[in-house]
Protein backbone atom coordinates (compact mmCIF):
# COMPACT_ATOMS: atom_id res chain seq x y z
CA UNK A 1 0.00 0.00 0.00
CA UNK A 2 1.32 3.41 -0.96
CA UNK A 3 1.18 5.80 2.01
CA UNK A 4 2.23 8.86 0.07
CA UNK A 5 -0.23 11.77 0.21
CA UNK A 6 -2.44 12.17 -2.87
CA UNK A 7 -2.28 15.54 -4.63
CA UNK A 8 -4.24 16.66 -7.68
CA UNK A 9 -2.44 19.11 -9.95
CA UNK A 10 -4.02 20.96 -12.87
CA UNK A 11 -1.77 22.84 -15.26
CA UNK A 12 -2.03 24.97 -18.37
CA UNK A 13 0.14 27.14 -20.58
CA UNK A 14 -0.67 30.03 -22.87
CA UNK A 15 1.18 31.88 -25.59
CA UNK A 16 0.31 34.86 -27.78
CA UNK A 17 2.15 34.01 -30.95
CA UNK A 18 4.36 30.95 -30.89
CA UNK A 19 6.93 32.16 -29.98
CA UNK A 20 5.67 35.20 -28.16
CA UNK A 21 4.74 36.34 -24.67
CA UNK A 22 3.40 33.48 -22.60
CA UNK A 23 2.01 32.44 -19.27
CA UNK A 24 1.63 29.30 -17.23
CA UNK A 25 -0.54 28.35 -14.27
CA UNK A 26 -1.28 25.50 -11.91
CA UNK A 27 -3.83 24.66 -9.28
CA UNK A 28 -2.56 22.26 -6.63
CA UNK A 29 -5.18 20.48 -4.50
CA UNK A 30 -4.42 18.56 -1.32
CA UNK A 31 -7.48 17.66 0.69
CA UNK A 32 -9.43 20.90 1.22
CA UNK A 33 -6.43 23.09 0.39
CA UNK A 34 -6.19 24.69 -3.06
CA UNK A 35 -3.12 26.67 -4.08
CA UNK A 36 -2.82 28.63 -7.32
CA UNK A 37 0.54 29.53 -8.84
CA UNK A 38 1.33 31.28 -12.11
CA UNK A 39 4.03 33.09 -14.04
CA UNK A 40 5.29 33.70 -17.53
CA UNK A 41 7.93 34.91 -19.91
CA UNK A 42 8.15 37.69 -22.49
CA UNK A 43 9.38 35.37 -25.27
CA UNK A 44 8.49 31.71 -25.12
CA UNK A 45 6.43 28.95 -26.72
CA UNK A 46 3.19 27.26 -25.75
CA UNK A 47 4.96 23.94 -25.17
CA UNK A 48 7.48 25.55 -22.82
CA UNK A 49 4.69 27.17 -20.82
CA UNK A 50 2.83 23.84 -20.54
CA UNK A 51 6.00 22.17 -19.26
CA UNK A 52 6.96 24.97 -16.87
CA UNK A 53 3.47 24.83 -15.33
CA UNK A 54 4.04 21.16 -14.47
CA UNK A 55 7.60 21.80 -13.23
CA UNK A 56 6.61 24.67 -10.98
CA UNK A 57 3.65 22.74 -9.56
CA UNK A 58 5.77 19.69 -8.77
CA UNK A 59 8.42 21.91 -7.14
CA UNK A 60 5.74 23.03 -4.65
CA UNK A 61 5.49 19.54 -3.19
CA UNK A 62 7.67 19.28 -0.09
CA UNK A 63 7.79 15.48 0.10
CA UNK A 64 7.19 12.55 -2.25
CA UNK A 65 3.52 12.37 -3.23
CA UNK A 66 1.11 10.43 -5.38
CA UNK A 67 0.27 13.04 -7.99
CA UNK A 68 -2.58 13.06 -10.46
CA UNK A 69 -1.32 15.66 -12.93
CA UNK A 70 -4.03 16.90 -15.29
CA UNK A 71 -3.00 18.76 -18.45
CA UNK A 72 -4.59 19.56 -21.79
CA UNK A 73 -1.14 19.32 -23.42
CA UNK A 74 -0.78 16.10 -25.41
CA UNK A 75 2.91 17.00 -25.85
CA UNK A 76 3.47 16.90 -22.09
CA UNK A 77 1.26 13.95 -21.18
CA UNK A 78 2.27 11.73 -24.12
CA UNK A 79 5.97 12.11 -23.35
CA UNK A 80 5.34 10.15 -20.16
CA UNK A 81 2.37 7.93 -21.04
CA UNK A 82 3.76 6.85 -24.43
CA UNK A 83 7.31 6.26 -23.21
CA UNK A 84 8.89 9.06 -25.24
CA UNK A 85 10.94 10.35 -22.32
CA UNK A 86 12.40 6.90 -21.62
CA UNK A 87 13.40 6.54 -25.29
CA UNK A 88 14.95 10.00 -25.32
CA UNK A 89 16.99 9.24 -22.20
CA UNK A 90 18.11 5.87 -23.59
CA UNK A 91 19.19 7.61 -26.81
CA UNK A 92 21.13 10.40 -25.09
CA UNK A 93 18.22 12.87 -25.27
CA UNK A 94 17.95 12.44 -29.04
CA UNK A 95 14.63 12.03 -30.83
CA UNK A 96 13.76 9.51 -33.53
CA UNK A 97 15.54 11.65 -36.16
CA UNK A 98 18.70 11.70 -33.98
CA UNK A 99 18.25 15.41 -33.23
CA UNK A 100 18.51 16.77 -29.72
CA UNK A 101 15.07 16.76 -28.12
CA UNK A 102 13.37 20.17 -28.19
CA UNK A 103 13.09 21.77 -24.74
CA UNK A 104 15.69 19.35 -23.35
CA UNK A 105 16.30 21.62 -20.33
CA UNK A 106 12.68 21.32 -19.26
CA UNK A 107 12.35 17.61 -20.06
CA UNK A 108 15.38 16.90 -17.88
CA UNK A 109 13.83 18.86 -15.00
CA UNK A 110 10.55 17.00 -15.43
CA UNK A 111 12.41 13.69 -15.51
CA UNK A 112 14.09 14.42 -12.16
CA UNK A 113 10.83 15.62 -10.59
CA UNK A 114 8.90 12.62 -11.92
CA UNK A 115 11.35 10.28 -10.20
CA UNK A 116 10.60 11.95 -6.84
CA UNK A 117 6.84 11.35 -7.06
CA UNK A 118 4.39 8.71 -8.26
CA UNK A 119 2.76 10.65 -11.09
CA UNK A 120 -0.30 9.68 -13.06
CA UNK A 121 -0.29 11.84 -16.20
CA UNK A 122 -3.88 12.60 -17.20
CA UNK A 123 -4.84 14.24 -20.50
CA UNK A 124 -7.89 16.48 -20.19
CA UNK A 125 -9.80 18.14 -22.99
CA UNK A 126 -9.01 21.85 -23.00
CA UNK A 127 -11.72 24.52 -22.99
CA UNK A 128 -14.41 21.96 -22.19
CA UNK A 129 -15.79 23.49 -19.01
CA UNK A 130 -13.65 21.60 -16.49
CA UNK A 131 -13.47 23.89 -13.45
CA UNK A 132 -9.75 23.62 -12.74
CA UNK A 133 -8.60 23.47 -16.35
CA UNK A 134 -10.61 26.62 -17.04
CA UNK A 135 -9.12 28.31 -13.96
CA UNK A 136 -5.59 27.45 -15.07
CA UNK A 137 -6.35 28.71 -18.55
CA UNK A 138 -7.64 32.03 -17.21
CA UNK A 139 -4.56 32.47 -15.00
CA UNK A 140 -2.17 31.55 -17.83
CA UNK A 141 -3.87 33.95 -20.26
CA UNK A 142 -3.70 36.71 -17.62
CA UNK A 143 0.04 36.07 -17.23
CA UNK A 144 0.45 36.15 -21.04
CA UNK A 145 -1.38 39.46 -21.25
CA UNK A 146 0.84 40.96 -18.52
CA UNK A 147 3.84 40.29 -20.75
CA UNK A 148 2.54 41.81 -23.98
CA UNK A 149 4.30 45.02 -24.95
Amino acid sequence: MNSRPVVDVYTDGSCSGNPGPGGWAAVIIFGNIEKEISGGDVLTTNNRMEMIAAIEALKQLKKPCRVRLHSDSAYLVNAFTNGWIESWKKNGWKNSTRQTVSNIDLWQQLDVLSEQHDIEWIKVKGHSGHKYNERCDALAVKETNLRKT
